[in-house]
């Protein structure tokens, strides 16, 4: 009997191995409880308390302290000293440069503005110098037109006129009117009349020319 029980014995045992087979194919994610086996467990990436508890402690990091420089030397600071007195004087002639051009400028405007305040003065004089002699011309073409109206009278008629003519214009007229012309009329004056006006006459022709 025992050599017959134990072929069926392993053939049990093979379907059942054979089921199981297949309850873990079909479910793969499953428990195996018939053949006590225990599906691992995930490993996790998150370390365990126990892990953490044994993990030497991390200290945080100390900020790194600036390092004080270093006091410069004499040398250096002496030099830094004379480069910084350079450094001002330049300024100084920076400044100084820019107030004589500004200055310079300002000159060169007045000058440039006395230049033409000349050059209208000037023009103003050349029409004043121009009006004067039209208005000596025509001045002097009036009383060459009184002469020869004079002239042109008897000199007893002219005589009484010029008894009462002012001084000053019978000066002009008798300066004007020629020699043969005027001394009829003067012959035919009243002698003071005549003696005075002859006088003021020589003292006018005596004078210099303007």
């Amino acid at each position: 009997m025992r050599p017959r029980l134990l072929p069926a014995a392993l053939a049990a045992m093979a379907l059942l191995l054979a089921a199981k087979l297949q309850a873990l194919v079909t479910q793969p994610s499953g428990p195996l409880p018939a053949l006590g086996l225990v599906a691992p467990a995930r490993a996790s990436s998150e370390p365990s308390a126990a892990a953490r508890a044994a993990a030497p402690a991390v200290a945080p990091a100390r900020p790194l302290q600036p390092v004080p420089p270093e006091p410069p030397s004499p040398e250096q600071a002496a030099e830094r000293a004379v480069l910084e007195g350079l450094r001002a004087r330049r300024g100084e002639l920076e400044a100084r440069e820019q107030a004589m051009a500004a200055r310079e400028m300002m000159l060169a405007a007045a000058e440039k503005r006395l230049a033409q305040r000349i050059d209208e003065l000037g023009a103003l004089q050349q029409r004043l110098q121009s009006f004067d002699r039209t208005l000596g011309e025509r001045e002097e073409a009036g009383w060459r037109q009184m002469v020869k109206l004079y002239e042109g009278m008897r000199p007893r008629d002219a005589a009484v006129i010029f008894d009462d003519l002012d001084p000053p214009v019978l000066l002009q007229i008798l300066d004007r009117m020629g020699e043969r012309k005027a001394a009829p009329v003067l012959g035919a004056m009243k002698p003071d009349r005549a003696r005075s006006i002859t006088a003021e006459l020589a003292r006018h022709r005596a004078r210099p020319v303007d």
